[in-house]
């Protein structure tokens, strides 16, 4: 897991099971979880500095990150994903 705030798995720790089943099973799942990853990692190092960004640019990757959390979501509650 990651040390990032944001993880999936402890924002929808009732759907650790079901996160695990879609990465393996659903290659639309498991691009959009790796993409929602490296976005909430990289929104990460912006927010502690590490790595340098403009506001605009900050919150241009923020909604970006709640769209994809919005249509992983949307495929864990989906029992036919």
């Amino acid at each position: 897991m990651s040390n990032a705030p944001n993880d999936l798995a402890e924002d929808f720790p009732d759907k650790v099971d079901r996160i695990r089943e879609l990465k393996t099973s659903n290659n639309h799942f498991a691009r959009l979880f790796d993409e929602y990853n490296e976005l909430n990692r990289t929104i990460h190092r912006i927010e502690t500095r590490v790595e340098p960004a403009n506001e605009d640019r900050e919150e241009e990757l923020k909604r970006r990150r709640v769209h994809l959390k919005d249509e992983l979501a949307a495929m864990l509650a989906d029992e036919n994903a």
